[in-house]
């Protein structure tokens, strides 16, 4: 019998009832007033959103109506241009996840890396890195999509495996997680968003999953739920 890599993380304290509350608003979001009036044009609009607050989170000036129109700044056309291949690596992250993950560096990277080091692992350790989180998003676990997301997040966004744009690619890789496990198959919330409104919390909360150990990964698992909910109010469905 395999060992459930992240049954521990389920048993934290507040955890599995911040993750099943949240589940509940973006299933009662997407069911409500979503599935019979979802359109193509939604999901453009949810990854373009999350684009600009990914953007904005990795540095990026550029406004909405910049980006909107096309003529932000490198870093957006960077997050724009990897917003439009994340769902074409759902079939992909459920066989191969390091393949998914490295093309989501590769054109996230496009106009600013040289060809060799796109999609390819800054050392050995991040490679070995990479590996590890392949073999948990290949692993058996109770644990929600949700809180999986969260973690293929922080891991990436604090190892920063790839020679760039780790924060993009983390983001992005959340949001495949959530349509490849079926939390949000149509990619119509935008967790970016969520990020982005809560930025500070945010960012102080990677660092604590980075370098504070058992107490830092806690706080990083009850602050994604809060995430998770103010990136379903920033859906194209809310408007």
């Amino acid at each position: 019998m395999s060992v459930d890599p992240l049954s521990w993380l389920v048993s934290l304290e507040g955890v599995p009832s911040a993750f099943a509350a949240t589940r509940d608003g973006i299933d009662a979001l997407l069911r409500d007033r979503g599935l019979r009036r979802t359109s193509p044009e939604q999901t453009a609009t949810s990854l373009l959103r999350g684009a600009h607050a990914s953007a904005v989170l990795e540095g990026s000036g550029s406004t909405w109506e910049e980006v909107e129109s096309g003529a932000g700044d490198s870093v957006a056309a960077d997050a724009v241009r990897l917003s439009t291949e994340v769902l074409s690596q759902v079939p992909v992250l459920g066989r191969a996840p390091l393949q998914a993950l490295a093309r989501l560096h590769a054109v996230a990277s496009a106009t600013s890396l040289p060809e060799e080091q796109r999609g390819r692992p800054r050392d050995a350790a991040a490679a070995e890195r990479l590996r590890g989180l392949a073999e948990l998003l290949l692993a058996d676990t109770s644990a929600p999509a949700l809180l999986v997301a969260a973690v293929v997040h922080a891991d990436l966004a604090t190892a920063a495996p790839f020679p760039s744009h780790n924060g993009l690619v983390a983001r992005a890789a959340e949001r495949l997680v959530l349509v490849a496990r079926g939390v949000d198959p149509a990619s119509l919330t935008v967790p970016e968003a969520g990020h982005l409104a809560l930025r500070a919390a945010y960012e102080s909360n990677l660092r604590g999953y980075a370098t504070g150990g058992d107490p830092g990964v806690h706080a990083w698992l009850l602050y994604a739920p809060e995430a998770f909910a103010a990136g379903a109010d920033a859906s194209p469905l809310r408007d």
